[in-house]
């Protein structure tokens, strides 16, 4: 399951640097392209950054019918992301938020790559592919303005969004 993970991020990681080159985040003093996987971070993090995408994974499952070696598996998987805008007043944020959108929908296009073993060097292409459903955009959550006073009280404005990975185990060679 991990290659399918490793595969989907980097391939969306990839495509961000080609979409917006612009768009990167700093991290152990290495910047690379502004998408990343909270559970390869380390647990001291700082709280997440704007106009960065998260990725988050769910519930992995078998597919009805597709069991046995070499079978068809799911994982559920949450990308979400939140802005300020661009500017000191903030009343940009929604264009902010659509640019990202707009990128997150790029990077996802196509909706499938090769499975690779990054763990080893030079990388090892699998022989299968890692595809995956168009992403499900959840309703922009409300900033401090719109509901009250919430958990982030700095007017930011947030997004979560779907998407189903598939893939096909490894079959062990004996």
């Amino acid at each position: 399951m991990q290659f399918a993970k490793d595969s989907f991020y980097l391939a969306l990681q990839q495509r961000l640097a080609g979409v917006d080159p612009m768009r990167t985040v700093t991290v152990n003093g290495a910047t690379v392209p502004a998408i990343l996987v909270p559970e390869n971070l380390a647990p001291s993090s700082a709280e997440r950054l704007p106009n960065v995408f998260y990725v988050e994974w769910g519930a992995a499952s078998v597919v009805a019918g597709h069991a046995g070696s070499g079978a068809l598996m799911s994982i559920d998987c949450v990308i979400s992301y939140y802005t300020l805008g661009t500017v000191a007043s903030m009343v940009d944020r929604g264009r902010a938020m659509g640019q990202l959108d707009t990128e997150l929908l790029d990077i996802c296009q196509p909706q499938s790559t090769e499975k690779m073993d990054y763990t080893q060097s030079p990388t090892v292409d699998l022989g299968t592919r890692v595809f995956w459903t168009l992403p499900v955009f959840g309703e922009k959550s409300k900033n401090a303005t719109e509901q009250g006073a919430d958990k982030h009280p700095d007017a930011r404005v947030e997004r979560e969004v779907q998407i189903t990975i598939y893939f096909f185990t490894e079959v062990a060679l004996s």
